[in-house]
């Protein structure tokens, strides 16, 4: 199921139950993903028409999720409402790395469908917009580059990220016998990005 996805296609593979799980998500200010996950059924029948709500104080965290002082848009002072998670069609996709699983990203808005202009996507959009009125079209790609180690999750962070064991013991890039050595994850990755 590679690619992105339309909301009737959504339906037909929730109905015939190779969806069962939507992750209804947007990027945080450190980037990583934040939302809920709700069935198939509910993301059909609530949160396509409706959207989702979340406590604004996903928006003011630090990578412990403590709430940072100095947010006009939430605080402990003015209070954490909700915003208002609206699906942007064009970011809906099956997630091949979780099972039964599809991905929509969202825009966030306030209680008056304005944009949450603090948003990482709202951001990033109004600089696009700023690129293209001074006749530029921005193009991104990634490359993925990253280590792996022997140390599991909670390993890693009991020995507070030091003394990690790597899979490897020398510099591999492009090295064909290392990366066989991990291809059960790199396999993994490289077919999850189809």
């Amino acid at each position: 199921m590679p690619g992105t996805l339309t909301l009737d296609g959504l339906e037909k593979l929730v109905r015939g139950g190779e969806i069962d799980t939507v992750l209804v998500a947007f990027p945080d200010q450190q980037g990583r993903l934040m939302g809920k996950r709700v069935t198939g059924s509910f993301f059909l029948d609530q949160v396509a028409r409706d959207g989702m709500h979340a406590c604004a104080y996903l928006l003011t965290v630090d990578v412990d999720m403590t709430p940072l002082p100095g947010y006009r848009m939430a605080s402990w002072a003015t209070g954490y409402q909700d915003f208002h998670a609206v699906p942007d069609w064009t970011t809906l996709r099956p997630i091949p790395w979780l099972e039964k699983t599809a991905l929509v990203l969202c825009d966030l808005e306030d209680e008056h469908h304005r944009p949450i202009e603090a948003s990482p996507r709202r951001i990033l959009q109004r600089q696009v917009e700023r690129a293209a009125k001074l006749g530029y079209r921005a193009y991104v790609a990634s490359e993925l580059e990253f280590f792996l180690f022997r140390d599991s999750y909670e390993t890693a962070r009991r020995k507070r990220y030091t003394g990690l064991q790597p899979i490897g013991w020398y510099a591999e890039d492009y090295h064909i016998l290392q990366t066989t050595k991990e291809e059960f994850v790199h396999r993994d990755i490289r077919n999850g990005m189809l």
